[in-house]
């Protein structure tokens, strides 16, 4: 059973992102406070559930979570700012949007920046450990899988509706016969042999 607390302070927010290592798509982030008393024995790590499970736990959460916030970060500001900062600020910007304002963050991984103040933690695995970090792991996670099924819709020769975007062999031949795409972060090794390729 994962723990309700890192701080047993009120108002712990935990926070985390999705999309991080994909080729094309935003990186989307989710934060959220959960009550104290809040317990569901199948809420863990996104990573772990499958997508059915995710599906039946995010209206579990909306409904249960104090308050909550999800951001999308696109591909432009990715390659213009890096992958890491562009995730710490999609973290940033769902923060700053709860109400009530959080007393204590707790992110998922070892970066953060601090945001108004609040004191925060970075918690390596924290999916896997703290019940507010595993809920805003799969509100970020559906959130951006639904994004990516929309953006499907457009594209569809790359498969984003399946792969939601990830380095898969598949995407990779699709960038390789159909070039790139507004949604492709161009920062990134989208092919093995990159520098051939004229964009």
């Amino acid at each position: 059973m994962l723990l309700n607390s890192y701080s047993n302070l009120n108002f712990e927010c935990g926070t985390d992102e999705a999309g991080r290592g994909c080729l094309a798509g935003p990186v989307t982030a989710a934060a959220l406070i959960l009550p104290e008393d809040f317990l569901n024995e199948l809420l863990n790590d996104s990573k772990q559930l499958s997508e059915k499970n995710r599906d039946f736990l995010r209206p579990i959460i909306e409904e249960n979570a104090l308050c909550y916030s999800v951001t999308h970060i696109e591909p432009g500001i990715i390659d213009e700012i890096n992958i890491l900062n562009a995730s710490i600020h999609a973290m940033q910007e769902c923060i700053k949007k709860l109400n009530p304002i959080p007393n204590y963050i707790i992110v998922d991984g070892n970066r953060f920046k601090p945001i108004a103040n609040i004191p925060h933690s970075c918690i390596i695995k924290g999916d896997s450990k703290y019940l507010s970090i595993a809920a805003a792991s799969i509100l970020a996670k559906t959130y951006r899988d639904e994004y990516m099924n929309q953006i499907h819709e457009e594209f569809p020769m790359y498969n984003w509706k399946q792969n939601k975007g990830y380095p898969t062999k598949e995407h990779r031949e699709a960038i390789k016969k159909h070039g790139t795409t507004k949604y492709h972060r161009m920062s990134f090794r989208l092919l093995p042999e990159q520098l051939e390729i004229e964009f």
